[in-house]
């Protein structure tokens, strides 16, 4: 028999929204994954999801990871999420460095277009254009 892994189960059974999934027997209802870590990943979570017509991913149908039996491989799976979050944080650099970038670069080029205008040749040319 199998040690009981206290840690990897978690029912709520006083939450008003439980069972908040068909399928998965009472007493088999993990309620430790209530959000599923797993959403993230989109259509490689490996759940029973759908788009809706609007383009969210609706996980209504979706029980897998309210399975007693499937701790294990949601939790084999968080490599993949960190992974996400690591591409997700280099692209939030990136994006910052870019803006960061483009507001010195607009700056510079303001600086020169003052230099320009207040350079004596532009004032001599201006005033004799007048």
């Amino acid at each position: 028999m199998e040690k009981e892994r206290n840690f990897a189960f978690f029912r709520h059974e006083a939450c008003e929204y439980f069972p908040c999934h068909e399928g998965v027997p009472e007493e088999d209802f993990n309620c430790l994954f209530c959000y599923c870590p797993l959403y993230a990943l989109g259509e490689d979570c490996g759940g029973d999801y759908v788009y809706t017509a609007g383009g969210i991913k609706s996980c209504e149908a979706c029980a897998f990871p309210h399975r007693r039996e499937n701790y294990a491989k949601v939790i084999r799976r968080f490599p993949e999420l960190a992974n996400l979050a690591g591409r997700q944080r280099k692209a939030e650099k990136e994006e910052k460095n870019e803006k960061k970038n483009k507001k010195k670069n607009d700056g510079e080029q303001k600086r020169e277009c003052e230099q320009i205008s207040e350079s004596p040749e532009k004032k001599e040319k201006l005033s004799y254009g007048a």
